[in-house]
């Protein structure tokens, strides 16, 4: 399946049906009178966001979405059915953005089974029994119904992960995402080997967890260097990020400071999350080596550097220990997702 993160779309509610202009004819009723019921409601635009999706890609194929109109309202005053409800499937994580310059923000739907109603359809008509009054004994006049809302807006999805992986490319996330989860990423000996983010589910002490690896970055990603930036927004709403650097790089706090850069760069408050720094393929390296790079990235960094290889699976378990700590106990102000009772998950 291919992975879609945006898409532009059309929708429009349902119009509202009209009201009938009708008059009673039975044998024994001497008067008659106005008899006509009025028009349908038109269908609402829903969105409703739903497990077991990850793309958007269904909406490349098709773009214009309408509700169904109000049934127009039948003599014996008989009111006209009500339009069916056009209800949108999205991946949970999906933001939809109004059509503007600023991409307005609308509506973000963060939990499985969220509905919101986005376009209300239009009331149906008054039919010519309504109009009925005591100088008014045979209306002939009717409403047509009210028009439906219609626009266009932008879909954006942004995963839902409680870790999210960053680096430059080669960095060696694709081996660690593989290593702890059943992600199957695509691994190669040369960059770029990822080109959509992946999500994966990690089991650790009887705990579970997703875990998002996205494109590495590379130097002028914010001005769309590589692949660019576009992807950092599925590592948004992550609790923890893990920054692995390849242990092989010539300057590794250059390295690391590429990667800040470019998340600082970004905005989105990517920089004041916690962070787990950890320097990546030390399985070709003797301890000493560890430890001066070890030490060279710390100092850079400002913050403790945990040494792993993904491929040979060494430090892997204490990662996951730092995980899970940071994503149980999250820092203050950390996690805009969290609610109330402070257990929100995505899985």
């Amino acid at each position: 399946m291919h992975f879609l993160d945006q898409a532009k779309i059309f929708i429009k509610s349902g119009d509202g049906g009209p009201g009938a202009v009708s008059f009673r004819r039975e044998k024994y009723i001497e008067y008659g009178g106005p008899d006509g019921g009025n028009g349908g409601k038109g269908g609402d635009v829903v969105f409703e966001a739903v497990a077991g999706l990850n793309t958007l890609i269904d909406f490349r194929y098709t773009q214009h979405f309408k509700a169904r109109r109000g049934t127009p309202g039948a003599g014996r005053d008989r009111t006209g059915a009500g339009g069916d409800d056009l209800v949108i499937e999205v991946p949970v994580g999906t933001q939809i953005l109004a059509d503007d310059d600023e991409r307005t923000l609308l509506a973000d739907l963060t939990r499985a089974g969220e509905r919101i109603v986005f376009l209300r359809g239009g009331d149906g008509g008054r039919g010519n029994a309504s109009y009925k009054s005591s100088t008014n004994r045979a209306p002939r006049q009717h409403g047509p119904g009210w028009p439906g809302e219609e626009m266009w807006v932008w879909l954006r999805l942004k995963l839902l992960a409680d870790a999210g992986l960053v680096g430059l490319p080669n960095a060696g996330k694709s081996t660690f995402i593989n290593a702890v989860t059943n992600a199957q990423a695509k691994v190669g000996a040369y960059a770029f080997t990822t080109t959509r983010p992946q999500l994966g589910v990690v089991s650790h002490k009887g705990r579970e967890f997703v875990i998002a690896d996205i494109p590495g970055l590379i130097e002028g990603a914010a001005d769309g260097a590589g692949i660019g930036d576009r992807f950092l927004g599925h590592i948004e709403r992550c609790r923890v990020l893990l920054h692995l650097v390849d242990a092989n790089d010539e300057d590794v706090a250059t390295s690391y400071r590429i990667v800040r850069d470019e998340l600082e760069a970004y905005g989105a408050g990517l920089t004041d999350k916690p962070v787990i720094v950890a320097l990546n393929k030390v399985d070709t390296l003797d301890d000493e080596l560890i430890a001066a790079l070890s030490a060279e990235l710390a100092e850079e960094s400002g913050k403790p550097v945990m040494a792993l290889s993904g491929a040979s699976g060494a430090g892997v378990e204490a990662i996951l220990d730092k995980l899970l700590e940071a994503i149980d106990h999250p820092e203050p102000g950390s996690d805009e997702r969290e609610d109330a009772s402070g257990d929100w998950s995505p899985i």
